[in-house]
């Protein structure tokens, strides 16, 4: 698969349903199904303490909704940024959300993604 060299749609297609997964396993809390994705780097760092404490301490993490307009892709080293308008269901405003997906033992996995 060359990956890297995929257009920014054929990206969107691949990271769509991870970001909406992401959304609403955030939305419920649900560590198992947030973490599904995750590449075994991501993994080692996302503690299910540390994360129950995000959501616990940041309503928005909770509240996103499921539709998210992805704006652009970036392109680095072995991974792909993809960026996306986010809003939420109790906070007005656009967020920035950030997806790294890239390829681990030949299958897309989740690198990083975080919302600002």
């Amino acid at each position: 698969m060359e990956f890297l060299k995929k257009s920014d749609e054929e990206i969107f297609e691949i990271a769509n349903p991870f970001w909406i997964d992401l959304v609403k396993a955030s939305n419920k809390q649900d560590y198992g199904s947030f973490t599904k994705n995750f590449s075994e780097t991501m993994l080692m760092g996302a503690h299910e303490v540390e994360i129950g404490k995000q959501w616990a301490n940041n309503k928005l993490l909770s509240t996103l909704t499921e539709e998210a307009n992805p704006l652009g892709c970036l392109r680095r080293n072995e991974h792909i940024t993809v960026l996306y308008k986010q809003t939420s269901t109790e906070f007005s405003g656009d967020y920035l959300g950030r997806l790294v997906v890239g390829l681990e033992d030949g299958e897309v996995k989740v690198f990083g993604a975080t919302i600002f």
